[in-house]
């Protein structure tokens, strides 16, 4: 008999272990079994003791019980009532058929897991095999970057260097924005659990990127203002290194050829002052800037050489990951899926603890196993436990429990199965292409095509349904979306809504303070499209009435079409607001926008749309307008 994934993982335990996990995991399936209606027995506890010592440290315990039917939610493990109980009886059968079977498991999460577990209910923890020589070299890398980012992340304490960031912080601005999507997030929905906190989470990160930090490729001549190109690195003077910047790059004018120092400052104040940087510098300021406004924050650093935030959602209980480069909030996958990176060790660091969490940001789980070479497992276990040890011998009993049972949590989030969003599928936004293709991080080949399907699909809520009309409009200057129909619902990112794009991306002009919608570097032609879907409503157009705005140079061309059904209209897009009755009686609309042309090196910048100051946050450059009927039958 073929064994599933989990029991297979489950016999690589020793024999006792591997009996008394069997034996738990068989009476939770066979409680099930004789009393399916039962609701005591369909749920399961993740941070009571029998889960967390019994269940959580024991290598495919918990994978055996997502391939039973059980689901996450919450506080506990859940058995659905529309779970499969054949599903979870095959999988029951087969677990007492094998039980003497033994074969290769994942250990680091189990390791990480059961010398918690120990540290936590003042157990010493197991002994562990010491680094061989082989590894001492990159083992003793890790070590330093272990220590010295933990050693930072206290900069972040300091309550002088708070109270500077909150003056740079419009933190009343934030604050009011966030409880008003708060309050219209819960009218949508009773059930809404998020809280203040998240979208306050999400405004910062707007306001971060789009008023605060700006992205450095090349700094521009600091004497004529002409282009420059990075030819290498200066020696510190005293004062770059008070303001840990070790790097200094020269930046060389191809115009008079002087040349421009670009101090790579590590120190979050000085990065106040600066407002400027790479990812480095963003995550740094970035997240001296959530602990000023009271939100618990931690340092995120790759291996594969980036570095972001993640925040704890007390409303969720969980890290959100935050990445104010991309304005990314909650999507872990970016890097492995969208960008195409080969993660091998991620780290998270706080004023409390160090976590291993690279399992977060991977849905490819082996692989990534395949490239944690440079140390041992166990031998980074004990590291990060040591570290944490001496790190918390100042912390309450209430604060360390709090802790592991965060942890706990966490770690069955690792073990999650995991499936891509549609913001996860894109490569990276941020820098000149030339830096980001040399990086390896434009994507996958689909994404290295500029071909990335969003799939989002504008259907009607109960309140549009009820008026029978959808009424969406675009700000380019703040990247939202205003859902005029919807008790004005507000929705971030000019991406979020998209059904498909295609070689385009929001290039934002700090200099001059204007933003649009372009063609990515080198491509011949771009498209973006949004749909909109009235069928689940059994409702039909009526009329549509559309404006958008698109703006070209030299031989750029940007046309506009509108498909709806086997109805086919062009749109102007001068800016005005054009009617269409001809699209009456179809379920569907498809707005599409197709950019090309252009002349020269800059040809992808000659056709644009939605073109407009960083200064007119009250204008839209995209409305869509659409009255609705009844299906006539």
């Amino acid at each position: 008999m073929t064994l599933s994934p989990a029991v297979t993982q489950l016999c690589h335990n020793s024999e006792d272990v591997f009996l008394d996990v069997c034996k738990l995991l068989l009476t939770y399936a066979d409680n099930i079994l004789r009393n399916p209606n039962l609701e005591k027995y369909r749920s399961i506890r993740i941070d009571g003791p029998t889960f967390s010592t019994k269940l959580l440290p024991i290598s495919g315990a918990v994978e055996c019980l997502f391939e039973m039917g059980f689901k996450e939610a919450d506080t506990h493990l859940v058995f659905p009532t529309s779970a499969s109980v054949e599903t979870l009886k095959a999988v029951r059968d087969s677990i007492a058929a094998e039980r003497d079977q033994r074969l290769p498991g994942r250990p680091s999460v189990t390791l990480m897991a059961t010398a918690e577990s120990q540290r936590s209910s003042g157990q010493p923890v197991s002994s562990l095999p010491a680094q061989p020589k082989s590894l001492q070299t990159s083992g003793s890398d890790l070590l330093m970057t272990l220590q010295s980012n933990s050693r930072h992340v206290l900069l972040y304490e300091n309550p002088t260097l708070q109270q500077k960031a909150r003056s740079c912080v419009p933190c009343g601005r934030l604050s009011a924005a966030a409880e008003r999507k708060l309050k219209v997030a819960k009218e949508v929905d009773s059930d809404c659990r998020l809280g203040k906190e998240d979208f306050l989470v999400l405004e910062l990160l707007h306001w971060f990127k789009y008023d605060f930090f700006s992205w450095v490729d090349c700094l521009p001549c600091s004497h004529c203002g002409g282009q420059t190109q990075n030819t290498g690195s200066l020696s510190p003077t005293t004062e770059d290194l008070h303001w840990g910047a070790q790097r200094v790059e020269k930046h060389q004018c191809q115009s008079c050829q002087r040349s421009t120092r670009f101090p790579r400052y590590n120190n979050p104040e000085k990065l106040l002052e600066t407002r400027r940087g790479r990812c480095g510098e963003w995550a740094n300021c970035f997240a001296l800037c959530c602990r000023a406004l009271g939100l618990e924050a931690r340092y995120i650093w790759d291996s594969t050489d980036h570095v972001w935030t993640e925040v704890y959602s007390v409303s969720q209980r969980r890290w959100l990951h935050c990445d104010s480069c991309e304005n990314a909030c909650d999507k872990p996958l970016l890097y492995e899926v969208g960008w195409g990176k080969k993660l091998s060790y991620i780290f998270a660091f706080s004023k409390d603890q160090v976590v291993d969490v690279t399992w977060r940001y991977s849905c490819k789980h082996s692989e990534v196993l395949s490239r944690r070479t440079s140390v041992q497992e166990a031998w980074l276990l004990h590291t990060i436990i040591g570290l944490n040890a001496s790190r918390q011998q100042s912390v309450s009993a209430d604060r360390k429990r709090k802790l592991s049972e965060r942890l706990v949590v966490e770690l069955v989030e690792f073990i999650c199965p995991k499936t891509p969003k549609a913001g996860e599928l894109g490569g990276r936004m941020s820098g000149s292409l030339g830096w980001r293709t040399a990086r390896g991080e434009t994507g996958d080949a689909d994404a290295r095509n500029g071909k990335q399907n969003a799939g989002f699909v504008f259907t009607l809520t109960e309140k549009e349904k009820q008026d029978k009309r959808l009424h969406v409009s675009y700000n380019a200057s703040k990247d939202q979306y205003c859902r005029v129909s919807n008790d004005l619902e507000v929705l971030h990112s000019w991406e979020g809504c998209l059904w498909e794009k295609e070689s385009v991306f929001r290039k934002v002009e700090n200099d001059w303070q204007m933003v649009y919608i372009a063609r990515t570097e080198g491509s011949s032609a771009g498209r973006i499209s949004w749909k909109f879907d009235f069928a689940p409503s059994e409702l039909t157009i009526k009329s549509v009435s559309i404006k958008a705005s698109s703006q070209t140079f030299n031989s750029g061309k940007v046309s506009w079409l509108l498909l709806s059904g086997l109805t086919k209209a062009h749109l102007v897009g001068d800016g005005s607001m054009q009617s269409f009755q001809s699209l009456k009686g179809s379920s569907e609309l498809m707005v599409t926008a197709q950019l090309s042309g252009g002349d020269g090196d800059t040809a992808w910048q000659h056709s644009q749309i939605f073109r407009q100051s960083l200064k007119e946050t009250g204008l839209s450059c995209f409305e869509v307008l659409v009255d609705l009927q009844d299906v006539e039958r």
